[in-house]
């Protein structure tokens, strides 16, 4: 059989013909689309619109709740993003530390737990014996009576090192910290949290007249060196350099320390370093078996994983709410657009009298609560974003304490889609129900 010779049964050439067929029949229904359905969309919103200017006081007050619900999701996604990026910017530097406290209550063996001492944080600071552990910050808590005048508060007193501020990741707005030499002379200098201040001398006073002022703490006058900057969890409290608080205030016993800050060398070293630590400590405990220790090491990445986690629950919450006032914006559109179906149940029987398509009727009905909501969702976008711009420029300085919002794309895009979802879902059913209307049916409607 020569080559190109088509078997018996195959089609040979018109199997060409046949595709030309098919290009030619797609060509066509692309030319349809282009001359039929393009009009018919084109009229469609044309009678859309034309109906909705009739009834613009209408049109106004329904889509309000899609403007609202679609500006809602921006700010608020917008503010749970601001305090995410918050909320890593300051506790993300410590990630790599961890806490020391000692137990409470007696330990597994019956006996009570020994206290943590200046002996247990010379330990940790070998760097032999603990070579991933970066710096080590130990610290006395309690609380004092703290006296200004007339106003007297009760205060938690922290005794602390040099380094304290550092490894708690706080910083002062007036005066100074604690130098090296403060820790090792024991000089009666204060350092006042924010709450402290306003309690003690009000709200108006600055913090910058504070610095020099003498302040009481029990029977003991201290010099105040200056003021901590706002975290909102420990502003009711009154620092001072750890040698001087066991000296005027609480006492050495026995160099006694509340509990001890490590950081280790690198976020991946960490767990090596608290490893380093409880060995140390097992030493100088005299701990023999894990259940028997008499301390706690607590890292910060397990506070701040649960942190992440409360954050990921108040952004679904923030945005359930968001999508709550969406749906009642979607639920007065579908409300709306039954009503219109019943007012013109007249007005449809004759356009189906006359010839108009059942598709025709429903194209105009989706049209129209598309267009509500299209036109709703893109005035929330532009509300959404308008309001996110000015609180980004605006809350940092009247409101310090809340972080600013944070705008991205995703949301006001995601928002707007949605908008013109539920312009389908809620005109659907509506828009159903007028093209299944019959023409007589239509036409007896009082």
């Amino acid at each position: 059989m020569l080559a190109g010779t088509p078997l018996p049964g195959s089609p040979g050439k018109p199997r060409t013909a046949d595709g030309e067929r098919l290009v030619a029949a797609g060509r066509r229904t692309v030319e349809a689309l282009a001359t039929e359905w393009v009009p018919q969309m084109r009229e469609a919103v044309a009678a859309a619109a034309h109906s909705l200017s009739n009834n613009r006081l209408r049109a106004l007050l329904t889509t309000t709740g899609i403007v609202v619900g679609v500006a809602a999701v921006i700010v608020l996604v917008a503010l749970g993003d601001g305090m995410r990026a918050n909320f890593d910017a300051q506790f993300s530097r410590l990630s790599n530390q961890a806490i020391i406290t000692t137990a409470k209550g007696s330990v597994p063996n019956g006996r009570e737990p020994r206290k943590l001492t200046d002996q247990d944080v010379d330990a940790l600071t070998d760097p032999q014996h603990a070579p991933h552990i970066a710096a080590v910050s130990p610290a006395i808590q309690g609380n004092v009576v703290v006296t200004a005048g007339q106003a007297k508060d009760n205060a938690s007193l922290v005794g602390a090192t040099e380094n304290y501020l550092e490894m708690q990741n706080r910083r002062v707005v007036a005066g100074t910290w604690f130098s090296k030499d403060d820790v090792t002379g024991s000089s009666r200098h204060v350092v006042l949290g924010q709450q402290a201040v306003r309690l003690l001398y009000g709200s108006e006073i600055s913090p910058q007249e504070l610095v020099g002022k003498p302040i009481r703490l029990a029977q003991s006058t201290f010099k105040i060196q200056g003021v901590l900057a706002a975290d909102g969890q420990n502003d009711n409290s009154v620092l001072v350099p750890l040698t001087a608080a066991r000296a005027y205030l609480v006492g050495n016993k026995g160099g006694e320390v509340s509990q001890v800050t490590l950081r280790s060398t690198s976020v991946d070293t960490l767990q090596t370093a608290v490893a380093e630590a409880t060995k140390i400590l097992d030493t100088e405990h005299y701990i023999r078996e894990p259940t028997g220790r008499d301390f706690n090491i607590t890292t910060f990445t397990e506070l701040l994983n649960q942190s992440t986690q409360f954050l990921d629950f108040l952004t679904m919450f923030i945005v359930a709410v968001a999508a709550i006032s969406l749906f009642v914006g979607g639920v007065g559109v579908a409300n709306i657009m039954l009503v219109s179906v019943t007012e013109r149940t007249r007005e449809i029987g004759i356009r189906k009298a006359v010839g108009a398509k059942t598709t025709a009727i429903l194209r105009q009905f989706l049209s129209e609560a598309v267009i509500l909501t299209g036109l709703g969702g893109a005035v929330g976008a532009i509300l959404g974003v308008a309001v996110t711009l000015a609180a980004g420029a605006t809350l940092p300085d009247l409101i310090p304490q809340v972080p600013t919002p944070i705008l991205s794309a995703g949301p006001v895009v995601i928002a707007f889609l949605v908008s013109l979802a539920i312009g389908l879902l809620a005109g659907g059913y509506p828009a159903r129900r007028a093209a299944r209307l019959r023409p007589i049916e239509a036409l007896r409607f009082e």
